[in-house]
C-alpha cells in the first residue's frame, strides 16, 4: 500500500513537471526518509505517508498541491480504507471491542435499576450514581487500553487496584448524605481515575516523559471528540422528544432514564477509540484550538484583574465560588498543557509563546488573590473540608504556574530550551493525582464524613 501511495504521488508530480521544474528523484528520497522516520516513531504507513507529504510540501509546491488536493481522500483512507490483512483485522477488532465496551458501560449504568436504585433521587441525580459514575465507565476504558497496549499481567493488577479501592471508599464510607466530603469525593474521583488511566495508556511506562505527554495529547483530543459527540447527542435527544410529541407521546422518561445516561457513558469509550483511530491526524486540531482559546482566556483574566483593581472588589469565597475558581484555574492549566503538547519543541520563541506567558502570569495572580481570600476565610471561620480542599488545590496550582512562568520567561529570553518546560508539566502530574487521592480517601476520615 505504501508503494502505491508513493507511486500515485510520483505520477502526480511527473504530470505537472512541465509546469514546475523539480527533481522528482530527490523529492522522493526526502519523502521516503520522512516516511521511514515516522514509521520508526510508531505510525503506520498511511499515517506516515500523509504527514510526510505535508512536510515535503513545505519545500516543494507540487507536493503541497498534492497534499491539498488529496487530503480528503487520504483522511478517509486512514479510517475507512485501512490496509488489508493484519492492519485491517486490527482496526476492525479495535472498533468492535470499543463498541462492545461502550455497550457494556451502558448496561452497567442501568444494572442498579434491577435492584430498585433509580437514576433520579428526590433532589435530582441519585447520590449512588453521583458517587459511582466514573466507576461505571472508566474501568472499561482502562480495559481497552490494557488490551491495546498489551499491558503485562502485573501491570493489570496495579491498574485494577485503584478502581477497587475507589469502589470501596465511595460505597463503604458512611458519608453524610449531601455532605461536604461526599461532594468533594464525587468531584475529585473522576479526575484521579482519569490520571490512573494514563498508566494503561502508556502500557505501564508511566514514568517516561514522552508517554505522559502523549497522554496529555490524548486527553485534549478526547475532550474535543467527546464534546462533538455530546453536541450531536443533544440534538438527537431534542428531536426524539419533538417527533414523539408530534404523535401525542411523551418520550421524556425514556430520554432521561435511558438515552442520556447510556449515551453519556458509551460516548466516553467511543470518543477514545476515535482518537486512537485518527491519532496523527486529529493532532492538527490542537494548534488551532490553543491559538483560539489562549487569547480569549488571557483577555478574560486581564479584564477580571483590571475590574478588581478598578472597583476594589474582593473575591466572595463561598462553596460554589471556590469550585468555580478552581475549575477555571484547572482549565487554564489544562489549556497550558495542551498548548505545550501541540508545540514543536524545536521552534524558536514567538508571539504565541509570549501570549502563553501572559496567560500564566494572569492565572498566577488570580490564584494568589483566591489564596488570600481563602486564608482570610479560614482565619475568620476556621477550617472546613471545602476550604482546606480549595487551599491545597490552589497551592498546588500556584507552584505549577509559578515555575511555569519562570521557565517561560527563561525560554522567551533564550536562556533555556523548551524541553524543561515540557518536562516540568509532565513531572508535576503525579502531584495532582496524590492530592486528589487525599481528598477522596483522607478528607472523609479527618472531617468525620461530614
Amino acid at each position: 500500500m505504501l508503494e502505491e501511495r508513493i507511486s500515485e504521488w510520483r505520477s502526480y508530480v511527473r504530470r505537472r513537471q512541465a509546469i514546475h521544474a523539480v527533481d522528482v528523484d530527490e523529492l522522493e528520497d526526502h519523502l521516503r526518509t520522512q516516511v521511514a522516520e515516522l514509521g520508526e516513531a510508531g505510525l503506520d504507513d498511511d499515517e506516515a505517508f500523509l504527514i510526510a507529504v505535508k512536510r515535503i510540501g513545505d519545500l516543494d509546491t507540487l507536493s503541497r498541491e498534492f497534499a491539498r488536493e488529496y487530503s480528503e481522500r487520504l483522511w478517509k483512507r486512514l479510517v475507512v480504507e485501512p490496509d488489508a490483512g493484519k492492519d485491517a483485522g486490527r482496526w476492525k477488532t479495535e472498533g468492535l471491542l470499543a463498541v462492545a465496551l461502550a455497550v457494556a458501560a451502558a448496561v452497567a449504568i442501568k444494572l442498579p435499576a434491577l435492584f430498585g436504585v433509580s437514576l433520579e433521587g428526590p433532589e435530582g441525580l441519585n447520590l449512588f450514581y453521583a458517587r459511582n459514575f466514573s466507576l461505571f465507565v472508566l474501568p472499561f476504558l482502562a480495559g481497552f487500553f490494557a488490551w491495546k497496549r498489551a499491558l503485562a499481567p502485573a501491570g493489570r493488577w496495579w491498574l485494577a487496584a485503584p478502581f477497587v479501592v475507589a469502589a470501596l471508599v465511595m460505597n463503604a464510607f458512611p458519608f453524610t448524605e449531601g455532605g461536604y466530603t461526599e461532594l468533594l469525593a464525587v468531584l475529585h474521583l473522576p479526575l484521579a481515575l482519569w490520571l490512573v488511566l494514563g498508566f494503561a495508556y502508556a502500557g505501564g511506562r508511566w514514568r517516561e516523559h514522552d508517554q505522559r505527554m502523549n497522554y496529555v495529547r490524548f486527553s485534549g483530543e478526547w475532550f474535543i471528540y467527546y464534546a462533538l459527540i455530546a453536541f450531536g447527542g443533544g440534538v438527537l435527544m431534542a428531536f426524539t422528544l419533538f417527533i414523539f410529541q408530534a404523535i401525542g407521546l411523551d418520550a421524556e422518561s425514556f430520554v432521561q432514564l435511558w438515552l442520556m445516561p447510556c449515551g453519556v457513558v458509551g460516548a466516553v469509550i467511543v470518543a477514545a477509540w476515535l482518537v486512537e483511530a485518527k491519532q496523527s491526524v486529529i493532532e492538527n486540531m490542537a494548534p488551532v484550538l490553543t491559538m483560539l482559546f489562549t487569547p480569549l482566556f488571557t483577555l478574560l483574566l486581564l479584564a477580571f484583574l483590571g475590574t478588581m483593581a478598578w472597583t476594589g472588589s474582593g473575591i466572595d469565597i463561598e462553596r460554589e465560588v471556590l469550585i468555580g475558581f478552581d475549575l477555571m484555574l484547572v482549565l487554564v492549566v489544562g489549556l497550558l498543557l495542551y498548548s505545550i503538547s501541540a508545540r514543536d519543541p524545536q521552534a524558536e520563541p514567538g508571539f504565541f509563546d509570549a501570549l502563553q506567558f501572559v496567560l500564566v502570569v494572569c492565572a498566577l495572580l488570580v490564584d494568589a488573590l483566591a489564596l488570600w481570600a481563602i486564608a482570610a476565610r479560614i482565619t475568620e471561620f476556621g477550617f472546613s473540608p471545602n476550604r482546606v480542599a480549595a487551599l491545597g488545590e490552589n497551592i498546588i496550582l500556584m507552584v505549577n504556574l509559578a515555575w511555569s512562568a519562570v521557565l517561560y520567561a527563561k525560554f522567551l529570553g533564550r536562556r533555556v530550551a523548551f524541553g524543561p518546560l515540557e518536562r516540568w508539566q509532565t513531572s508535576y502530574l503525579p502531584v495532582y493525582l496524590v492530592w486528589m487521592c487525599v481528598v477522596v480517601v483522607v478528607f472523609p476520615l479527618v472531617f468525620g464524613f461530614q
